[in-house]
């Protein structure tokens, strides 16, 4: 596969869109006309550029209003694209996209727009260049790439050809079968977005909401299961547009955008048995095998973790960094950072096999975390996800593995017993995208749908990333692009949280204050039984349930950027206490004045 990526997709001037698709591993780039224009190095400069750092210019785009007009217009159209031949020429590159006409058409008639495009690709192959001919999807008479292949197959010129475009074929519910029975020779190129499933007009749809693949509601798969079958062996490109992408860092959006071109070939070749593409199975996730801690001094969350009953394990033979634990469920406490807020650093994973699970993230352009080990440690190898958050796999039993690292412990008597319940992480809203299809390719979650969460600054979008048998659970959230990002959290289940929450307040642990309408209400919803309200009262314990058991938590208080959940699941509840949600939130802010 041979990547590519429309300069449109990415924020900043010309020069720097070049320099982030060659750092990200593209391996070409389509020039947008506006981009150019602005750009204050000639052609032959950007051209040189491309050329010093490998990288191919596959089209120049766009060129509109073509077919479907007067004589006069269209006269104008070839004084135009005369014009932008020249352009293409000292750019190096031999390929135009032509847009099927949106403003100027006044006459619908495949001859005539067959006729048409006919003598503008003879222009076109005196100066040796291509056309790929694209049915907008709000044409104003061709918005079908079938009609378009339908009028070039009419104008019969070797060098024109058809551009097929993912979002405008998929936006209109066109069935893309039919892409199978245009001849390979004749897809010119092809073009890849995603989108949410809106209903909207499509121009604002496409101007607004395209997404990368992965990341929207369009089956790509399918889609390039098809142009594959085709036989198209060109470059498979990215035009994707939205408001994010146009304010997010450059460097770091080709980054994303190319794993997820990555990402999308390796679930086609799997989808259809196929070897070319493939990235490999992903292991089989069997546990979170710790949560990290960092911050430059951490002496409050190891009080805090000794208040909730977590035993500490000690200290780490050749690194200033502790371990706590309750049952299963483990935290890192980690001071070789100089961050001065604690915060939520990094995770580990318990994999059949952590090569491979490194092996596969990298291979989706993930970098590589670098951390010393000495002789008779283990080397855990991990990747940083896009935010910075660390994520490390290891294979090794529990008895031959990193644990044995530490010592100086002491026992906690009576103390929690638990494993890790889920971890909650959250982003501002021009990563949230690119945090789901991280979590999805690289470490192999599923995305469960959004839901929508009322919070004291607005809503706040959750999505939960989990294994297939809940084993591993990250729900995350997007706070409203007003409001702070929320704070991210580690959640311990237990089986007998009432105990758990008595001994934690018994070591001087403050839980976070549940104000009591909240138990007003819960009574009013659930039909409690005195015991039980006045159990949950006391100890300021939230509540809920479902058809399939219940659910019973409560939260520490805040340290730096994170905090701590206490959960007991009752029956097969599966859910995370959503209503909850609101009032945990308000509390929070409460405490913060």
């Amino acid at each position: 596969m041979r990547t590519s990526i429309a300069s449109v997709c990415l924020s900043g001037g010309l020069v720097e869109k070049i320099h982030a698709c060659a750092e990200a591993g593209f391996d070409g780039i389509e020039i947008m006309d506006a981009d150019l224009i602005a750009a204050s190095e000639s052609p032959e400069e950007i051209r040189a550029l491309c050329d010093r750092l490998g990288l191919r210019i596959d089209m120049f785009q766009p060129f509109r209003d073509v077919e479907g007009v007067d004589d006069d217009a269209f006269a104008d159209t070839l004084r135009r694209a005369e014009a932008k031949f020249r352009i293409m020429k000292r750019l190096g590159t031999d390929l135009m996209l032509v847009c099927s006409n949106v403003g100027t058409a006044t006459i619908d008639d495949d001859e005539v727009a067959a006729r048409q495009l006919g003598e503008l690709a003879d222009r076109a192959a005196v100066h040796g260049i291509r056309l790929a001919y694209e049915a907008l999807a709000w044409g104003r008479y061709v918005n079908d790439y079938r009609r378009t292949w339908e009028i070039v197959r009419r104008a019969d010129r070797p060098n024109l050809g058809i551009c097929l475009d993912s979002f405008h074929i998929l936006s209109l519910g066109h069935d893309p079968a039919a892409i199978e029975t245009i001849p390979a020779e004749k897809i010119f190129f092809l073009q890849l977005a995603d989108a949410p499933a809106l209903d909207m007009d499509v121009l604002s749809w496409s101007r607004h909401h395209r997404l990368f693949p992965g990341e929207g509601d369009f089956d790509l798969v399918d889609f390039m299961t098809h142009v594959v079958r085709a036989g198209y062996s060109g470059p498979w490109s990215l035009e994707v547009f939205n408001d994010t992408f146009r304010q997010t860092e450059t460097g770091r959006t080709a980054a994303h955008a190319h794993r997820s071109l990555v990402w999308l070939a390796d679930r086609t070749a799997a989808a259809n048995d196929w070897s070319d593409g493939r990235l490999g199975d992903a292991p089989i996730t069997q546990k979170l095998d710790f949560v990290e801690v960092a911050g430059a001094d951490l002496a409050d969350v190891d009080e805090l973790l000794a208040q909730l009953g977590f035993t500490f394990e000690g200290r780490h033979r050749s690194k200033p960094v502790r371990l706590w634990s309750a049952g299963d469920a483990r935290v890192i406490l980690n001071e070789q950072v100089r961050d001065s807020r604690p915060r939520l650093s990094g995770l580990g994973l318990q994999v059949t096999d952590a090569a491979a699970a490194v092996d596969r993230a990298l291979a989706l352009g993930s970098p590589r975390i670098f951390r010393r080990t000495y002789e008779g440690e283990e080397d855990l190898r991990g990747v940083a996800s896009p935010d910075g958050t660390q994520v490390f796999w290891s294979s090794s039993p529990d008895g031959s593995s990193w644990r044995g690292e530490f010592g100086g412990g002491t026992a906690a008597p009576e103390g929690l017993q638990g494993e890790i319940d889920h971890i909650n992480l959250a982003y501002p809203w021009q990563e949230f995208d690119e945090a789901v299809l991280f979590l999805s390719s690289a470490v192999a979650l599923r995305a469960d749908p959004p839901a929508d969460v009322p919070g004291p600054r607005g809503l706040i979008r959750s999505q939960v990333m989990r294994t297939p048998d809940g084993a591993v659970r990250v729900p995350i959230n997007l706070a409203p692009p007003t409001a702070p990002t929320p704070d991210r959290h580690i959640a311990v289940r237990t089986d007998d949280i009432f105990t758990a929450a008595r001994r934690a307040r018994a070591r001087g642990l403050e839980h976070l204050r549940i104000p009591a309408n909240y138990y007003d209400d819960l009574q009013a919803r659930f039909g409690l039984d005195d015991e039980m309200l006045t159990a949950l009262r006391e100890l300021d314990l939230l509540y809920d349930r479902d058809a399939a058991g219940e659910f019973i938590h409560f939260y520490t208080r805040t340290i730096g950027e994170v905090f701590f959940e206490v959960v007991e699941r009752r029956g097969d509840y599966d859910g995370y206490g959503g209503a909850n949600a609101p009032i945990r939130l308000a509390a929070q802010r409460d405490r913060r004045r």
